[in-house]
């Protein structure tokens, strides 16, 4: 799938917890882990597990860096 977002990092599913409507999934990108929030729905239907290979995709409008 081609994707216009230069922002992908690779990483490895950690963890992934549904909620009624929402999950919360953290992955593993080298020594540092992202966390996200996507809808139920989409988990289900990338059946996403742990230890599944994963690219996190970051397209923002705002990101902030710290020194």
């Amino acid at each position: 799938m081609a994707l216009s977002a230069r922002n992908q990092l690779p990483g490895v599913v950690e963890t992934i917890k549904l909620g009624d409507v929402m999950a919360h999934v953290v992955v593993r990108v080298g020594e540092h882990v992202v966390e996200s929030v996507i809808t139920r729905t989409s988990a289900e239907e990338l059946d996403l597990k742990p230890g599944d290979s994963v690219r996190v995709v970051v397209k923002s409008t705002e990101v902030m860096i710290q020194k």
